[in-house]
């Protein structure tokens, strides 16, 4: 029987993904409702964010930076102050009657619903406008039944590529961003582990398609093996998230 010789490069590209199972760092934030599964130990930092309609929200941002030259970076925005502030930023600045004065057509004074509705196309639209890259995937998608949009691309001026997601759960952004360097795959570690958290930091999976709406109040959930409670309107409740013990 011929005996194979293995080089210590070979045995090194075997044995890499066992070591890189060991690199993982799991995540739940109770405070943003959230879990994610990060290709390594993030390093934490905060910074701001611009909305579509120019509003400067807080962030916090998680980065890691793999030693083949490979960049995670997830970035957390809390979308509540959104309405006061686009508020009374119209209601300071736009003339009497003007359609941001009025929140005509369900936008909100200032617009700031749409603002709201926009997070995670705006997101996605930061990777895209002005940049010279050619997208290889853009599409809606859901984790968890959570909706949201997913898109890979490449940068055409160094042959890296990018793999990005972007949701919004309880009046979160969650944007998660890696770019892999040229040769290499799309990574999608991040992508591809986002979860959520109810209000005890509990793990959910909605029952039904969850869009992040400004106007989305707490849903009625029925207690297990229970009915659910008559909405305001007199209406039968729908479960809207299932209970993992539940299952």
């Amino acid at each position: 029987m011929r005996k194979l010789l293995l080089s210590s490069a070979l045995i090194l590209a075997i044995t890499a993904p066992a070591f890189a199972q060991e690199d993982y760092t799991e995540f739940a934030s109770k405070e943003d409702f959230f879990t994610i599964t990060f290709p390594g130990k993030p390093v934490v930092s905060t910074g701001t964010w611009i909305t579509e309609y120019s509003v400067v929200l807080p962030s916090k941002i998680y980065t890691i930076n793999e030693p083949n030259g490979s960049h995670h970076v997830l970035t957390v925005v809390d979308y509540t102050p959104v309405e006061r502030v686009l508020s009374q930023k119209a209601n300071e600045t736009c003339p009497p009657g003007a359609e941001t004065c009025l929140g005509v057509g369900d936008t909100g004074l200032g617009y700031w619903k749409n603002d709201v509705r926009g997070a995670v196309t705006h997101a996605i639209s930061t990777l895209l406008i002005d940049k010279d890259v050619k997208v290889t995937h853009l599409a809606f998608n859901f984790m968890e039944m959570v909706g949201g949009q997913e898109m890979q691309m490449v940068n055409l001026k160094d042959q890296s590529r990018t793999s990005a997601s972007a949701y919004m759960h309880k009046n979160r952004l969650i944007f998660a961003v890696s770019t892999t360097p040229k040769g290499w795959p799309e990574a999608e570690t991040m992508q591809q582990s986002i979860g959520w958290l109810d209000e005890n930091g509990r793990g959910i999976r909605y029952a039904y398609l969850y869009l992040n709406e400004p106007d989305h109040h707490a849903p009625v959930i029925p207690v297990r093996g229970q009915v659910a409670p008559p909405a305001a309107n007199g209406q039968q409740a729908r479960p809207d998230r299932i209970d993992p013990g539940a299952r």
